[in-house]
């Protein structure tokens, strides 16, 4: 595992940053979560493992991490830790801002639907109505269906592009008719199958809500949501600003990349200011949880009405609401969504009507094997009954059939820019142990059945396909590799 040597600096930026935090450390929860995280899995009878925050920020190549938790409807305890900028020596505060990437989705859905609520928007009407200088291209998948507002929420619009990898510094800004087009850095955005008959993820659909907002309004997405929707909710450390201005410089995050980098220019830009723009903090998206979880409570004069709400929590296709994810835990409802930029990722999750939620943001693109253990080690302490450890049962196997199992194994694709892609199994210590020469990772595999084995640290599974004298793997269910020597 890559890693740098950050450790002894975040503990002592821990201890000294404690003052700029809005809550103090004396609070149980904290200590008890910031030496309780938890592994994706456990080994059934094994006594149960847990790390410490620290020790896994650098075990992960996360330079800066913020978490905010929300009980009872308050912000119980927000802070930051290590390094938001490693070369000024700035630390991350409860207050510093980090990219949300995809989270900017389902914040920026409000506006959309704040115009709905005004009468300015039909969820159900198709919006080329509304789009003035730029028009969703009619095709033969549009003839009989039309996108619309409610398809653009939900991701059901059969529009293209999933994400968008942003611009560096030097790059040329393009605007948001530029990107729609296919005259940035990703392709035209258009409809190729059916609207409403699959869910897909599509960036490029929000891009559109993001374009039927400014024309529908008058005003910039950043303009609007400043005014009717950020303010409202007292995001006051929030801005989908694209480029970031100048004045908020010195408060935001650098971003990282996988070895612990940090990425030219300090982060990217991204014009696709719906899909990925939003800057902001977890304390802010913590406002934002507790925002909806009132006003389903009834509380009056909110962003949006309760029905409003209500229609935006309620599954679509793939548990999609307008906007976030949703999902039921017992007798839970729970809205959720992930975000990741280039050198940023993060994690909201919210109960609908517990008043609880969850808010974690790291400025690191290895941060999201680290979010999920402070994850099960928020929910474990605090009884939330999410994301709670997989417990499995491991064998033995005769090392004889190990043997078997030995040797180079080649992908039945080529892949770009390394064309043959082989992995080499050898036995250490009684396991399996896989070397992956093509990106310097190693994985050691436990039997959970004969032919079938995991990597306990991160979930990665591997069934052995026997067929004569030919010897198989599938990778992730996703991977087929074949035994060459």
């Amino acid at each position: 595992m890559k890693s740098f040597n950050l450790i002894i600096v975040i503990v002592i930026l821990i201890v000294t940053s404690c003052k700029n935090e809005i809550t103090n450390d004396s609070i149980p929860d904290i200590i008890e979560i910031e030496n309780g995280l938890l592994p994706s899995i456990l080994v059934k009878g094994d006594s149960i493992k847990s790390f410490n925050l620290v020790e896994r920020m650098e075990h992960y190549n996360v330079p800066g991490i913020s978490i905010a938790i929300v009980e009872n409807g308050k912000i119980k305890w927000a802070k930051g830790y290590g390094m938001a900028n490693t070369k000024d020596s700035s630390v991350v505060k409860a207050n510093t801002l980090f990219q949300a990437g995809s989270i900017s989705k389902p914040v920026a859905a409000l506006a959309a639907l704040k115009l709905v609520e005004s009468g300015s928007v039909d969820l159900d009407e198709d919006v080329n109505i509304y789009l003035k200088e730029w028009n969703i291209p009619e095709n033969d998948f549009t003839q009989e269906e039309k996108v619309t507002l409610k398809r653009l929420l939900t991701h059901t619009a059969g529009m293209t592009v999933h994400g968008f990898p942003g611009y560096q510094q030097t790059d040329t800004f393009p605007s948001i008719n530029d990107v729609l087009n296919g005259n940035g850095n990703t392709p035209k955005i258009f409809v190729d199958t059916i609207p409403g008959s699959i869910w897909r993820y599509s960036g490029g659909g929000y891009t559109v809500m993001e374009k039927m907002v400014e024309d529908v309004s008058g005003l910039p997405l950043d303009e609007y949501m400043s005014k009717n929707i950020l303010e409202a909710i007292g995001m006051k450390n929030s801005t989908y600003e694209q480029p970031l201005s100048s004045k908020h410089h010195s408060n935001a995050s650098a971003a990282y990349d996988s070895d612990g980098k940090i990425i030219k220019g300090l982060w990217h830009n991204y014009p696709e200011q719906a899909a990925a723009g939003l800057w902001t903090t977890p304390s802010d998206l913590a406002k934002y949880c507790i925002e909806i979880q009132q006003i389903l409570a009834g509380k009056e004069n909110g962003v949006l009405s309760k029905e409003t709400i209500e229609k935006m929590l309620t599954k679509h296709k793939n548990d999609w609401g307008l906007g976030p994810s949703i999902q039921w835990e017992q007798d839970s409802l729970i809205f959720r969504h992930g975000g990741k930029n280039a050198g940023f990722t993060n994690n909201l999750i919210s109960f609908a009507n517990r008043g609880n939620a969850v808010i974690v943001m790291t400025n690191a693109d290895n941060g999201g094997e680290l979010i999920g253990e402070i994850l099960r080690a928020v929910s474990n302490y605090y009884n939330w009954g999410i994301n709670n450890p997989r417990v499995l049962d491991v064998i033995e196997v005769e090392e004889e059939k190990l043997n078997n199992l030995v040797g180079k194994y080649l992908l039945d694709f080529q892949v770009p820019d390394i064309g043959d892609y082989i992995i080499d199994i050898e036995i250490k210590n009684d396991k399996l142990f896989v070397s992956d020469t093509n990106n310097g990772d190693s994985y050691i595999l436990s039997a959970i059945e004969e032919l079938k084995f995991i990597d306990l640290e991160n979930g990665d599974e591997v069934v052995f396909q026997l067929e004569g004298d030919k010897v198989g793997i599938l990778w992730n269910n996703r991977f087929q590799f074949n035994k060459i020597e």
